[in-house]
């Protein structure tokens, strides 16, 4: 028997048991969901910064904003709401299109 012990998308159980095996589960406290997430959210990354191929890097830029998406509703928002603070925060200080690299500043002027 394989322990995972980790958050997984809702129908994971279903396709586990639909192939003839067995798994237990458990419903997390809010506080538990919470820090699964956050869990969820580097492990995802994590696999992102393992990829070589275009497809595969997409295929965990789509988990990772599942997660994302998750993680605001757990902070009272929504994707729309989400969206809408990206989009304030990409028109008051742009995006990263014009890949603008930093080097540095000077302060003393």
């Amino acid at each position: 028997m394989r322990t995972y012990n980790k958050l997984v998308r809702d129908k994971i159980p279903h396709l586990i048991t639909a192939q003839g095996k067995e798994c237990s589960t458990r419903i997390l406290d809010p506080a538990e969901y919470k820090q699964a997430l956050r869990t969820k959210l580097r492990e995802e990354a994590e696999e992102y910064f393992e990829t070589e191929k275009d497809q595969d890097a997409l295929e965990e830029l789509a988990d990772l904003l599942e997660v994302i998406q998750a993680l605001a509703e757990v902070h009272g928002a929504n994707a729309v709401k989400l969206d809408k603070l990206r989009a304030d925060k990409a028109e008051a200080r742009g995006g990263f299109q014009e890949r603008v690299f930093l080097i540095d500043v000077d302060e003393y002027q």
